[in-house]
């Protein structure tokens, strides 16, 4: 046990330290960010997770204590003893909190020495890889602390919001049953029952129905969650989510509920008053507006169709696109007009990535286009598209032409694109919408059949219930997401609560009853027992917490993420396990 620690308690934070505290003693512990030998003072900035705090050691107090300081080498781990002064006059740093004192020190005491690091926690130039396997080590970086100080601070916020309104924390099981209706499950086999196996919970969207059924009303949860799938930044193969669940309530009890929930963290975390209450699209208008169902509205340059307008147009790509029965649709970057040839094949390369057989573009001059189209059109079908633009002089439109989906895919992802380029996002602004009434499900091209676009226990808006057998594509989901920045948050539904209506939806998805009763036959047998009418939402943490630090990776806000091969360079899982526990499980590696 170290004398030191034995003897001192600490008083302060090292980043807490300030001209309030001046002619005071301190006891602070830390690890050294750095030293500086002057030949006669010793400066050394200790760093703990609240910040820096400059100490000195001075020969004409002690020169024992100042020859021990020499041995003090970056990422030692100190205890120090001193008191605090005013630093000389000039010699402040405005750029800290501590930076008007410096700490005199009378006592310290080297806990445990560090050996040279592979980087220090100042560098910014290292490979994530390099920070992932030394995690440890990348965790005192200053903005990483911040980061995951900022997310614990959410986490508290949400537990006394749901507090105060009435809301129950109950925990679900990780080890369920295997539900293959969406993303892979991550599978633990069972050593009782031989050839059998759990799957860890991809959300406890289930157990929290179950819970509404037992009258408990409401519900919530900050939950991992687990879902073998391809990762991108913002993406992990384990993640946090805020899981909530009512009964007795509407759509717009669950979106008042959780905009109260958003205003409360934001200003509690970052001192943001947001107003509300939040942009509402239907999911129709935000594929025909933004070309997304996630839009971000901090920019305009809205989609604007003009099929009806070039349908019988001479030029032939916009014709026989709408003859087809697909569409032709444009966007129009005020400004942009002054873009180069080279930066507008750019762009063409862009969205040919997205599906695009052809980007034309038109730059809008005082008298006419530059335009290679411009010679095919009437003088009448450009004025109307100009009017249909709202186009001035000194602005860039670009068309694209193709089925539905191809367009809104390739004009939603060039419309980012053309913001970033041209920077017309403000990175302060902070933009919600809901977007509502999804497409209950949708075609699979793969599977050859209709699939569930959230899951198969959403509610379809009843009036829409004729449709399920005769025409599933036209039934409209009571689902909701919220969308911020352009990035989806959270999102949730109204579920079914009825047995007869959850079995139309099953039906429609090419469930029979057998597969119904193998994969969910607890929750239909539970919905022919009084199940209440009930809803939810679920908010992703980790991409909450990323856009609310800034971060520009989902791994700068977890503290120990998996890489984007799901692996963790730092303690090299997943690993090879001995035969002897193979087959203990009775499985054999093939």
């Amino acid at each position: 046990m170290s004398r030191f620690i034995e003897e001192e308690k600490r008083t302060h934070y090292c980043g807490q330290v300030s001209a309030r505290d001046e002619g005071n003693q301190v006891v602070l512990f830390g690890w050294v960010q750095r030293r500086r030998d002057l030949g006669g003072l010793i400066f050394v900035d200790l760093r703990d997770r609240e910040g820096i705090v400059q100490i000195v050691f001075d020969p004409d107090s002690d020169e024992a204590l100042h020859a021990e300081a020499r041995k003090i080498r970056g990422e030692y781990v100190l205890a120090v003893r001193g008191e605090v002064r005013r630093r000389p006059a000039g010699m402040e740093n405005p750029h800290m909190f501590t930076g008007q004192i410096e700490v005199t020190v009378s006592a310290f005491e080297i806990l445990n020495e560090a050996k040279t690091l592979p980087f220090s926690p100042e560098d910014e130039d290292v490979s994530e890889n390099l920070r992932l396997k030394y995690r440890y080590l990348d965790l005192r970086r200053p903005a990483i602390q911040k980061n995951l100080i900022l997310r614990s601070r959410l986490a508290i916020a949400t537990r006394q919001y749901f507090n105060e309104n009435g809301f129950i924390e109950v925990e679900t099981p990780f080890l369920g049953k295997s539900t293959p209706e969406g993303a892979r499950d991550y599978l633990v086999p069972s050593r009782i029952t031989k050839g059998a196996f759990y799957a860890l919970p991809q959300s406890p969207q289930i157990f929290k129905q179950l819970l509404m059924v037992s009258g408990f009303d409401r519900y919530f949860q900050i939950v991992k969650c687990f879902r073998d799938e391809d990762l991108r930044a913002d993406r992990q193969p384990e993640f946090t989510q805020i899981d909530v669940e009512m009964s007795f309530i509407t759509e717009d009890d669950i979106i008042n509920m959780m905009e109260g929930l958003m205003k409360t963290v934001f200003k509690t975390c970052l001192d943001i008053d947001l107003l509300l209450p939040f942009p509402r699209l239907k999911y129709a208008d935000a594929i025909s507006r933004y070309g997304k169902d996630n839009p971000d509205i901090r920019f305009g340059m809205e989609i604007v169709d003009l099929t009806d307008i070039v349908k019988n147009s001479g030029f032939k790509v916009f014709s026989d696109a709408a003859g087809s029965g697909g569409a032709v649709k444009a966007i129009r970057a005020e400004g942009a007009a002054s873009l180069s040839r080279k930066e507008l094949d750019g762009l063409k390369d862009f969205a040919a990535v997205y599906g695009a057989a052809t980007l034309v573009w038109a730059k809008v001059n005082a008298a006419d286009w530059t335009s290679p189209a411009f010679k095919f059109l009437t003088p009448q079908e450009a004025e109307t598209i100009g009017l249909a633009m709202n186009a001035t002089e000194g602005d860039l439109i670009l068309f694209t032409a193709g089925t539905q989906k191809v367009v809104s895919d390739v004009l939603g992802n060039l419309r980012l694109h053309l913001a970033k380029k041209l920077n017309l996002i403000d990175p302060k602004a902070l933009a919600f919408t809901w977007v509502t009434e999804f497409p209950l499900m949708e075609f699979s091209e793969t599977e050859q059949r209709f699939v569930s676009t959230h899951h198969p226990f959403t509610s379809p808006f009843i009036e829409d219930l004729p449709f399920l057998a005769t025409d599933p594509a036209r039934v409209r989901a009571r689902a909701y997401d919220l969308v911020l920045n352009g990035s989806e948050i959270g999102g949730g539904s109204i579920r079914i609560h009825r047995r007869d209506i959850q079995a139309q939806v099953f039906s429609a998805l090419g469930l029979g009853d057998e597969d119904a009763r193998e994969k969910f036959g607890f929750l239909l047998d539970a919905l022919e027992f009084g199940a209440p009418p009930h809803g939810g939402l679920a908010f992703g943490l980790d991409r909450l917490t990323m856009i609310m630090t800034g971060a520009d990776s989902i791994r700068d806000v977890i503290a120990f993420p998996k890489t984007q091969k799901a692996a963790c360079l730092m303690s090299e899982a997943p690993s090879e396990v001995s035969s002897e526990q193979l087959a203990e499980l009775s499985l054999k590696i093939v």
